[in-house]
């Protein structure tokens, strides 16, 4: 059965650690029969939120920029993987404005009660989320947790699973740990597996 995925990557640094953690997810799911398209968000020409509201009435930005094509990319994907690097115990700047701009489907489900996901869709739909973080601090990944968890309730694609790995300015080349390479790839792979079940479950459950 056909998988899609979105993987949104909110490093700006090509090459860097969060992204070669994010390919090796993307290889698993992959190799779990899914198609993945890469978005690489600090690239992207996206204004931020300027809280016009014209979502409110309709299921569109006011703000004529790339966002439309997002929009349709994620409400059309069964599952998001996102790998960002924790920023001032948060998401960095590009990938915060990005997620912002989901106020479309904010308002759709909670203002109109007229969501952009089906209910069949919110039973395949689920996200991947990987960070790496530089200290080695108490609830360094507090705050992106909230925000994806939000994230995920206001795009119908609940957070279903998590790599985090703190203490980057210590281990400096995530490449010297096989096994958090390892790691992604795997749960890139569980996370292709358990959509594909998921739209088996939903076929069936509608015939």
């Amino acid at each position: 059965m056909e998988c899609r995925l979105v993987a949104l990557l909110g490093s700006p640094k090509r090459g860097g650690n969060t992204e070669i953690l994010l390919d090796e997810a993307i290889r698993g799911a992959e190799d779990a029969g899914c198609t993945v398209d890469l978005v690489r968000v600090p690239s992207l020409q996206v204004k931020p939120c300027m809280e016009i509201f014209a979502c409110k009435t309709k299921p569109a930005c006011a703000i004529k920029d790339e966002m439309q094509e997002y929009y349709d990319m994620v409400r059309l994907a069964d599952g998001l993987i996102v790998a960002t690097p924790v920023m001032t115990m948060g998401v960095p700047g590009a990938l915060k404005s990005f997620l912002d701009r989901f106020q479309v489907f904010y308002m759709a489900k909670y203002e109109r009660n007229d969501p952009l996901i089906t209910p069949d869709q919110r039973k395949i739909r689920r996200m991947l989320l990987l960070s790496i973080a530089g200290m080695n601090v108490k609830n360094l990944f507090a705050g992106l947790l909230q925000t994806m968890h939000a994230f995920g309730e206001i795009i119908d694609c609940p957070l279903h699973d998590s790599l985090l790995r703190d203490d980057m300015d210590t281990i400096l080349d995530i490449k010297t740990r096989p096994e958090l390479l390892e790691e992604a790839y795997l749960k890139g792979r569980s996370l292709g597996e358990a959509v594909k079940v998921a739209k088996s479950e939903v076929s069936l459950s509608v015939k």
